[in-house]
């Protein structure tokens, strides 16, 4: 995979943009664009998931780490792609190389991007404030079911792509019979199931995209929810579960209870015994998915 510190080489990233930018400078040299002035403005600040967004963007740097393998599978979907837009970019985890604006609403997100990545634009996905056609590809990485519009979402990425749209997601009827959510925390689950509604609609939405599973290896570094699926010690860690977004919208007091049962069954060796065949496996899939769709 490329790194972020060969951002939009060959690219002018003031190209894509409407207008010329005012900005001020971010953490680590990131340059921070508001373009969302008026009613956009109010739409990233007012927005009542942006609370949880920026509470989970917390624990970013200590569990939230671009996987190589997943980003190698990312790359392979964007293919030849010259230039990309990154659409809720977060921190910048698995942006490509060839990548000449973010698009990523919360200013904490934002100052955790390293030196060197790209453009940043504050804003949210359902209002681009970026030009028609204005790259090759637009991505989306484990981020639509964070939107409040995807039908708008969707369009914007169609609007700013002549190519490709490429969205790395989880299918919600596979990632229910995992077995954190169905013998541990069903709470967690009924929250994950409200959660995926946007991502139902996306499928709706795209019914012509191609679909890659994404297994995801046993020693995973990029601590999204099912990543700990063979070390199942890592979610009684309140670090790893800040980092997960179904586990903070559910609530460290419902999820006690499903935690304890856990912390027992790993004591007394029951989760190993019931589970003896998740240790002989490499990788599993666990219901993520690339939905890669051809303008």
């Amino acid at each position: 995979m490329q790194t972020a510190g060969s951002a939009g080489q060959g690219q002018d990233p003031e190209a894509a943009l409407q207008r010329e930018p005012g900005g001020d400078a971010g953490q680590g040299g990131t340059a921070v664009i508001n373009q969302v002035a008026g009613q956009r403005a109010a739409g990233v600040c007012d927005d009542p998931k942006m609370a949880l967004y920026d509470s989970i963007g917390q624990a970013y740097r200590a569990t939230r780490r671009a996987d190589p393998r997943i980003a190698s599978a990312i790359m392979d979907a964007l293919g030849d792609v010259a230039s990309v837009v990154n659409v809720g970019a977060g921190a910048g985890s698995y942006e490509p190389g060839q990548t000449t604006v973010a698009i990523e609403p919360s200013r904490v997100m934002i100052a955790q991007r390293p030196p060197g990545s790209a453009r940043v634009v504050q804003a949210v996905a359902e209002h681009i404030p970026l030009r028609d056609r204005c790259a090759d590809a637009a991505m989306a990485v484990l981020t639509v079911h964070h939107w409040s519009d995807v039908a708008a979402g969707l369009a914007e990425m169609r609007r700013i792509a002549r190519r490709r749209l490429v969205f790395f997601t989880w299918y919600p009827q596979t990632i229910a019979s995992f077995w954190l959510l169905s013998e541990y925390l069903p709470e967690a689950a009924e929250v994950d199931a409200a959660m995926a509604e946007p991502l139902r609609v996306l499928a709706r939405l795209l019914p012509e995209v191609e679909v890659r599973p994404v297994p995801v290896p046993h020693d995973c570094v990029d601590g999204f929810a099912a990543a700990y699926w063979r070390r199942p010690e890592a979610y009684l860690d309140p670090t790893v579960r800040a980092g997960i977004s179904m586990l903070v919208k559910t609530g460290e007091e419902t999820l006690r209870d499903g935690l304890n049962r856990l912390a027992d069954d790993l004591r007394t060796g029951r989760w190993h015994d019931n589970h003896a065949d998740l240790i002989r496996l490499d990788s599993l899939d666990v219901g993520y998915r690339l939905l890669i769709a051809e303008l």
